[in-house]
């Protein structure tokens, strides 16, 4: 399909009133799924965020890394273990995941998104006592519960004309350790605590849908009213209970708009943000 000057022309009018709108606001993109793993899709991604940061809009990443995690932990000789859906953490599993979150995976967004001509700073959740937190449970060894939130050291990076980038280890305060949190329930509390106006999960389906297995059952607009009922017909289930409940918190204690949208389509991002058509679904 080919795009006359006339079409492209159309494109940047109907983007122009939600660059209005969303000019000098703050909105927090959890980075994860396959458009981390993907080049394509991570450069998609990267120019997204650049061209969102130039039209004067302050987006703030914060980013897991599983995969990267397991991967290390297999190149030791460590076996993954999991309960209940978390990464069962050891002392020495905690080492590795502060070591690849905190500086591979970190270190290496930051550099994409300065390479494709943004301006990205690193941080981590013990920077400035960003992210702390609280043993979770035992039987999950270091995975911490997330208690607070001191946004200062992002507020600063963006003041500075920064793209803040945040590794999702966070700082104890029952004891003297670093904790492995959960990267959306971190982007879901750092949203409230910046008072964003949007929080943007991207995830590895098209959003939530009414038959899993059926992408044309699309849900676009979910109330937090709504998502008890949905719980209780088994709509909402396995992994998408959390990334729901992150978006009902932020919701409910103030962020504007919450999204689950598919990482998978390039540029998602955008058409999501500066578009009539959008992605996912838009939780309020």
């Amino acid at each position: 399909m080919s795009y006359t000057d006339l079409d492209r022309a159309k494109v940047l009018t109907e983007a122009l009133p939600y660059i209005q709108n969303y000019y000098g606001k703050t909105i927090v993109v959890k980075y994860g799924g396959n458009a981390m793993i993907s080049g394509e899709l991570r450069s998609a991604v990267m120019s997204d965020i650049i061209l969102l940061h130039l039209v004067g809009i302050q987006v703030v990443v914060v980013h897991g890394g599983g995969p990267e995690i397991t991967e290390m932990l297999d190149r030791l000789g460590k076996e993954s273990l999991f309960a209940d859906g978390l990464r069962v953490t050891d002392r020495e599993t905690m080492d590795v995941v502060q070591q690849v979150l905190c500086g591979k995976v970190n270190k290496n967004l930051v550099s994409a998104l300065n390479r494709q001509g943004g301006k990205a700073v690193g941080l981590c959740g013990m920077d400035g006592g960003l992210l702390q937190a609280r043993q979770l449970d035992e039987k999950y060894g270091l995975v911490g519960e997330i208690v607070d939130v001191c946004p200062g050291p992002v507020v600063s990076a963006i003041q500075a004309g920064y793209t803040p980038v945040v590794a999702t280890v966070a700082q104890g305060v029952d004891q003297e350790t670093s904790y492995n949190v959960n990267a959306d329930t971190a982007a879901a509390k750092l949203a409230v605590a910046l008072k964003a106006e949007k929080l943007i999960l991207l995830t590895d389906v098209k959003g939530l849908m009414r038959n899993p297995a059926d992408e044309e059952s699309l849900i676009d607009v979910l109330r937090v009213s709504q998502v008890p009922a949905l719980v209780k017909e088994g709509v909402i289930k396995g992994g998408m209970i959390p990334k729901v409940d992150c978006c009902v918190e932020a919701v409910r204690s103030g962020v504007k708009r919450s999204h689950i949208i598919d990482g998978r389509i390039p540029h998602s991002i955008l058409i999501e943000m500066l578009s009539d058509a959008g992605v996912g679904t838009m939780i309020l």
